[in-house]
C-alpha cells in the first residue's frame, strides 16, 4: 500500500517512537534504570559514539541492541525519506496554498458561490473574474479545483449538496449562488440546501430539461437558465444578425442582450442602405427621426472592413453600408420608410419581426 508523503512521515514517526518505547522497556526488564535505558536507546539509534553506561556482555543485551539498531535506523530512514518526498512533491506548497485559499474564502463578503467548474462553470467564473467580482468555486474533482486555483481563482474541493461545504464557502455571507452542474437532480438538491441555509441569497440554477425549470424554482432557485437554449439563441443571432453579434462581442456583452433590450421596448437592429437611399453620400449626422424618443447609432460596417464603433456624425455614408442602431420599434420602422433603408429580417422563436 502506497502512502502520501505526509502519511509516510506520520507512520514513520509512530513506528520510530514505538521502537524506542519497546527498547526502553526491554532494557529496564534486564535490570537497567529508566534513565540508563533511555540513554542507551538514544545513543544506539543515533549512533553518537558515546560509551555504554553498562557493559553489553550478555547474548540477550547484544541481541536487543542489534535489533534496536536495525529497526530504529529503518524507521528513521523511512521517516526522512517521507520528509524528502514531501518537499520534492510540493505537498508543503500545496498545504500553504490551501491555507491561503481557506483564509481568502473566510474573508469574502457579498460574493458569489459557483457550484461546478465544468463547461458552463468555467465561463461564469471567467466572467466574474474579468468583472473583478468576488467569488469562490466548488467542485468535487480535485483536478478541476487545481485548474481554477492555477487561474488565480478561489476554489475548494467539496460536494455542494453538503451543508458543511456551503458553510465553508460562506453561504451566510454570499450575495448569490450559481449551481451549474449537468444534473438537474443535483442542482435541485443544491437549491434546497442553499435556500435552507440562507433565505436572502440569489440562486441561479442551470437546467438541462424544460420540465425541470418549474421544479428548480420550487426548490428555491430565483432564476433558471437553459444551457441548450442559450446555445440555440447564440447560433440564431450569428445567422440572422452577424454584424450586431460582432458588436456585442467587441464590448464583451451578453449574447442575450437583444432579449433584454426587447423586455424594455428597445431593439438592436442592422439597417442596410440601398443604392437608391437618399442617405448615400450624406454624413451620418443627417439621419433624423421624427419620433419623440429617437434611437442610438452604435456602429457602422462597410464591406469587409471592421465595424466602426461610435462613428462620427461627419462619416459619409455609402451604398451597402450597414448601420447598427438601438431604438424603439416604431422609430426604427419610421427610419426605414423615410430613408429607404433595408431592415434585416429577424426571427425570434419562430416569429418574424
Amino acid at each position: 500500500m502506497q502512502h502520501t508523503p505526509l502519511r509516510r512521515i506520520l507512520l514513520g514517526l509512530g513506528v520510530f517512537l514505538l521502537i524506542c518505547a519497546i527498547a526502553t522497556v526491554a532494557y529496564i526488564q534486564m535490570g537497567w534504570t529508566v534513565s540508563d535505558a533511555i540513554y542507551m536507546v538514544v545513543i544506539t539509534i543515533f549512533g553518537v559514539g558515546y560509551g555504554e553506561v553498562k557493559p553489553v556482555d550478555t547474548p540477550a543485551l547484544r541481541t536487543l541492541t542489534i535489533a534496536i539498531i536495525v529497526f530504529g535506523y529503518s524507521a528513521a530512514i523511512y521517516t526522512v525519506g517521507g520528509f524528502i518526498q514531501f518537499l520534492v512533491d510540493g505537498e508543503l506548497q500545496s498545504l500553504l496554498r490551501n491555507r491561503k485559499m481557506s483564509q481568502g474564502i473566510a474573508s469574502l463578503r457579498g460574493h458569489t458561490i459557483v457550484c461546478g467548474y465544468g463547461r458552463m462553470g468555467i465561463r461564469v467564473a471567467e466572467e466574474l473574474q474579468q468583472l473583478h467580482q468576488p467569488f469562490v468555486v466548488i467542485d468535487e474533482n480535485p483536478a478541476r479545483v487545481e485548474e481554477a486555483q492555477q487561474a488565480g481563482m478561489l476554489a475548494m474541493v467539496g460536494n455542494a449538496t453538503d451543508e458543511e461545504t456551503l458553510l465553508s464557502a460562506g453561504i451566510h455571507r454570499a450575495r448569490g449562488l450559481a449551481t451549474l452542474l449537468p444534473d438537474d437532480a443535483a442542482n435541485a438538491f443544491i437549491c434546497v440546501t442553499a435556500r435552507d441555509l440562507a433565505d436572502s441569497v440569489e440562486i441561479v440554477s442551470r437546467a438541462e430539461n424544460h420540465s425541470a425549470q418549474k421544479k428548480l424554482i420550487r426548490c428555491g432557485a430565483n432564476h433558471v437558465v437553459m444551457a441548450a437554449s442559450i446555445g440555440a439563441m447564440r447560433a440564431t443571432q450569428l445567422l440572422i444578425r452577424p454584424t450586431a453579434s460582432a458588436v456585442l462581442e467587441s464590448y464583451g456583452l451578453s449574447h442575450g442582450i437583444s432579449e433584454e433590450l426587447s423586455a424594455i421596448g428597445l431593439s438592436l437592429e442592422e439597417l442596410r442602405l440601398n443604392s437608391n437611399s437618399p442617405l448615400v453620400g450624406k454624413p451620418l449626422g443627417d439621419i433624423q427621426v421624427r419620433g419623440n424618443r429617437g434611437f442610438l447609432i452604435v456602429g457602422v460596417k462597410r464591406g469587409e472592413a471592421e465595424i466602426q464603433m461610435n462613428p462620427s456624425g461627419s462619416l459619409i455614408l455609402e451604398a451597402d453600408d450597414t448601420v447598427i442602431v438601438v431604438g424603439h420599434q416604431n422609430d426604427i420602422n419610421e427610419l426605414c420608410m423615410a430613408h429607404n433603408v433595408q431592415r434585416q429580417e429577424m426571427v425570434y422563436r419562430g416569429v418574424k419581426s
